[in-house]
């Protein structure tokens, strides 16, 4: 007799490689929609914060930091937006075959009154932090604001000297385009 000819190996074959498509298929449907428990889950306000650690701010303190960094946020976004927006224009104007010289100075302008918008808001923003701090704290978050806003490959040295007068060289260049 043939191995495969039998009916009954064949009907045994077939039904363990249902069985066992099934459980795999059990398995599968198993790992996808089960969660296991977490362990403990830490309350958003029981975690320390950077500025927490780093300042060794009180509960309130830090509840009142979070609150003027979320207000903060919330208040610059649409300026962000803004920006976006005319960095894409002037994207667009300066792949056109003839960029306009005039439209391109006037949405820089624009950028440049934003991001002056923006550099306001965050000196504010700054005074407000600082003044949720102790004295000492605010040594440390002066020192924390300056790390952070000030890019690493500028010096102390550059910074604290006068910038260099190159309001002749944008008008030049700007009326000039290359």
């Amino acid at each position: 007799m043939d191995l495969f000819s039998s009916k009954r190996l064949i009907s045994v074959i077939l039904a363990l490689l249902v069985v066992l498509n099934l459980a795999l298929l059990g398995f599968l449907l198993w790992q996808n929609f089960y969660q296991p428990e977490k362990e403990v889950q830490q309350d958003r306000t029981s975690r320390k914060t950077f500025f927490q650690e780093e300042l060794r701010l009180s509960d309130e303190q830090n509840r009142r930091f979070n609150a003027l960094r979320k207000e903060h946020f919330r208040g610059s976004i649409p300026v962000f937006i803004h920006i976006a927006a005319q960095k894409k224009q002037l994207i667009d104007e300066a792949f056109k075959e003839t960029p306009d010289v005039e439209t391109i100075n006037a949405l820089a302008e624009r950028i440049g009154k934003n991001q002056a918008i923006l550099e306001r808001r965050l000196a504010w923003h700054f005074h407000s932090l600082a003044a949720v701090c102790t004295p000492e704290q605010q040594d440390s978050l002066r020192t924390i604001l300056e790390s952070i806003t000030i890019r690493p490959r500028i010096t102390a040295k550059k910074i604290t000297s006068e910038p260099a007068d190159t309001t002749a060289a944008e008008t030049t260049s700007a009326e000039n385009p290359q």
